[in-house]
Formats: structure tokens, C-alpha cells, sequence
């Protein structure tokens, strides 16, 4: 990598994704613990500013300096944050789908490296919440983040215009019924407690990155995740895999992240610049 660490910005998966296909370790903290102020809004209570990194343990460092309020952000609240040692995590419970990794079975190894550190794996099932639906909450407000794009008609010079395009979307998205909204922002508090009934009993929860169910909650909800490469697939593209939190809790969370990382080196993996040199003739 070029850069020590970068600040993204997260509404529906745009950390963990690219971290995922670009074989980063990254951190999407709390709803609420980073301040989004002088960042673009998409979705006032799902947006998330988190830091890109070359290590999980980066990701700490990095939190350390941008958490906590800024009297800018109301959203942001103050809540104590200690970034976390080389910790032991033996006898730590770490929740985990059977179904989930039975569908991708590439990622299992993940859970065999988390034994062999000693943490105790239990079987957990997220909430079946019906997740798309839920998604008029991110498109009613981001048509009222770009109200006045699209109220001035600015929005034709987006140059993408098709029926999935953002300026098409926030035109539909103004059509919205406040009762439909309403339902799902009822329903997103229903999610809210029994996601944290699931996860009462680990100490975190791990996933295959890509899982759009776990990636779904998580961004409705709140709840932290860590996403870090664990190897490649059979076109060489990274694979990786996600470490969801308790709200506030990402000093446990990277612990757990950061003593698996320190016993696996997927993370230091770089591509070889040779081929790409060659290739173009420099």
C-alpha cells in the first residue's frame, strides 16, 4: 500500500467492501463514535466514518485519534475507548453460522485458527429480520440529503442516469409514504434488541465478508465490525473475513481481530509489482 491508513465512509458496506476486494484491515466502529462532521450524508442514522488500514492493529491507533465528540456531530457521543494490547484471547467466545461457513466453506479455516488460540466457538443465528425492506430508511434519506439536487434539477448532470443510479433513486425515493418509514424504522428497533439478545452470550461474532444478511443488520443497527483479508480465491482475488462487536466495544473487538491476525499473515500479503511493470513497459 501507498498510505499508512485512509477514513471511509460506511452507509450499507463501502469499508468493508473494498477492504474486502482490495485485502485490507479495516474497522467500521459504532454508530456514533466517530464524528461524520464535514462528510457527505447519505443516511443520517446509518452513516459510519471508520479507518482502512494495513493491520487491525492499525485500526486501533487510528481510532484512538478520531473517536469522541467534536461538538459538530450530535449523533457522536462520548464513550470511553482503550486501545487494546497482544492480548490472550483463551476461553474468549466467539459466536459464528454453521450456515454461513457451510456456504462458504473456503472460510473455515478462520475458525480452526481461532481454536487454536484457544477461544471457545459457539453456534449463533442473527435475527431472520427481513433486511431489504428495512432499506427505505437509506433511500428515504439520502433523497433528503439530496433534496436540493434533485428539487433544482441539477441531478441530470449526473452522468449515470439508469433505473438503479443514484439521481433516479433519489427521485423515487421522494415518493416514499412516512408511514412506510415509519414501519421500518419500528421494525429496525425490534432488530436493534434482538440482535444484541444473539450476541449476549460471545464476546464477538465472525462471518464471512461478502455475508450481505450479517452486513445488513450490522449497518442498521449499529453494531462494530472489523473486516481483514484470510487468504485468496482461485482468481488470486483477496478473500476476508468480518469480526462484528458489542456496541462500543471495539477495544474487544480488535483484541480479538489483532491476536488472530498476529498468529496468521494474510494481512501481509502484497501483490508483486514485477508483472505490472513489465506489462506496461516501465
Amino acid at each position: 500500500g501507498a498510505l499508512p491508513f485512509a477514513i471511509g465512509s460506511e452507509t450499507l458496506g463501502s469499508i468493508v467492501s473494498p477492504s474486502t476486494r482490495c485485502g485490507n484491515s479495516a474497522l467500521r466502529p459504532t454508530f456514533g463514535r466517530v464524528s461524520r462532521y464535514g462528510a457527505m450524508a447519505l443516511s443520517w442514522s446509518m452513516d459510519k466514518l471508520g479507518p482502512i488500514c494495513r493491520s487491525l492493529q492499525d485500526t486501533a491507533i487510528v481510532l484512538d485519534a478520531i473517536e469522541g465528540p467534536d461538538g459538530l456531530d450530535l449523533d457522536c457521543i462520548d464513550r470511553p475507548f482503550e486501545r487494546p494490547g497482544n492480548t490472550d484471547i483463551a476461553g474468549w467466545k466467539i459466536g459464528y453460522s454453521a450456515k454461513a461457513f457451510e456456504e462458504s466453506r473456503n472460510h473455515r479455516h478462520v475458525l480452526d485458527e481461532l481454536k487454536g488460540l484457544g477461544a471457545e466457538l459457539i453456534e449463533v443465528d442473527l435475527p431472520d429480520y427481513p433486511v431489504w425492506p428495512m432499506m427505505v430508511i437509506l433511500f428515504a434519506e439520502s433523497a433528503c440529503a439530496f433534496a436540493e439536487l434533485t428539487r433544482s434539477d441539477r441531478d441530470d448532470e449526473l452522468v449515470e442516469q439508469g433505473p438503479q443510479a443514484w439521481p433516479n433513486s433519489f427521485r423515487a425515493a421522494r415518493l416514499i409514504p412516512a408511514v412506510e418509514y415509519i414501519r421500518a424504522q419500528r421494525l429496525r428497533t425490534l432488530l436493534m434488541r434482538d440482535t444484541s439478545k444473539a450476541l449476549a452470550a460471545v464476546d464477538a461474532f465472525v462471518a464471512p465478508a461478502g455475508d450481505f444478511h450479517s452486513l445488513g443488520i450490522t449497518n442498521l443497527t449499529g453494531h462494530p465490525s472489523l473486516v481483514a483479508p484470510c487468504g485468496f480465491g482461485d482468481n488470486r482475488m483477496p478473500r476476508a473475513i468480518t469480526f462484528i462487536g458489542h456496541p462500543y466495544d471495539e477495544a474487544r473487538l480488535i483484541a480479538i481481530g489483532d491476536a488472530w491476525q498476529r498468529v496468521t499473515d494474510y494481512h501481509q500479503k502484497r501483490p508483486s509489482l514485477e508483472a505490472y511493470i513489465q506489462k506496461e513497459g516501465r
